[in-house]
């Protein structure tokens, strides 16, 4: 007899796992609330292996990914809703009907940027296809709550921006930035303090979306590089929390200097 394909094997795995009977007592005490926090750190573990360059990490963590995948599909079929097989023909369906350049009678774009407009044009398409007739359809529907808020930013203002509700430049948008910025400053109660934070990052997205920055990327960057120069110090002096602050400053310096 053949072996199971790959594929296959995993959702018998999967299937033994969440048996009545036989299962195992955590995997069988989930739900998609559950476990829909894994799924999302091991959505950050695989930037991490992509981010480090490490391919046996990547190949590790894609692996955990897709049994995120395989174990809602399960959950859902046990409900009754949709099963594996109906999550793969739905996404073979859908990569078809969005590169209609590829299989179907289209012409391509002339550049990467002109088809990702194309793309979000058919993206858009189909939400209103899905919409209620009664019911306005927003350029801003499909955005997931669940992202990473300065992610969240940065996709909210594109989608706006789409409809012509967009800075000129980055130069009005700099001053908006500093406008928060006194408003912040400005702000005399915790409430109050709160909120301008909020229009202070949405600002400071916005900016970097205008320099072709994505703000999301770019702060796991800076945090990885603190993390990196904080550790460095710890290592260069045993005793660092017991430093001046003006000697914890020049132990930074060094730290930065030697990176140069």
């Amino acid at each position: 007899m053949d072996s199971p394909s790959a594929l296959a094997r995993l959702t018998a795995i999967m299937a033994r796992l969440r048996d009545p009977v036989s299962g195992c007592p955590w995997d069988l005490a989930q739900s998609f609330a559950s476990i829909a926090p894994y799924t999302i750190e091991e959505a950050y573990e695989v930037a991490d292996a992509i981010e480090a360059n490490d391919m046996a990490e990547l190949k590790k963590e894609l692996g955990d990914l897709l049994f995120q995948v395989i174990f809602h599909a399960r959950i859902a079929e046990e409900a009754g809703h949709f099963n594996l097989e109906a999550v793969i023909t739905s996404l073979c369906e859908k990569m078809e009907r969005r590169h209609p350049h590829i299989f179907g009678t289209a012409q391509p774009a002339p550049t990467a940027e002109a088809q990702k407009a194309s793309w979000e044009a058919i993206k858009a398409a189909e939400r209103a296809a899905a919409g209620q007739p009664d019911t306005p359809v927003s350029a801003l529907d499909g955005v997931a709550r669940a992202l990473p808020a300065l992610a969240r930013a940065d996709k909210l203002q594109s989608r706006a921006a789409r409809t012509g509700f967009d800075w000129p430049g980055p130069a009005p948008v700099r001053a908006k930035l500093l406008e928060e910025l006194d408003e912040f400053d400005a702000a005399t109660t915790d409430e109050h303090r709160f909120e301008e934070a909020g229009d202070l990052l949405f600002a400071l997205a916005n900016y970097l979306r205008h320099h072709d920055i994505d703000p999301e990327a770019a702060l796991r960057a800076g945090n990885t590089k603190f993390e990196h120069r904080f550790r460095a110090m710890e290592a260069a002096h045993p005793g660092f929390a017991s430093l001046s602050l003006d000697e914890q400053e020049a132990l930074w310096q060094q730290v930065k200097a030697a990176e140069a």
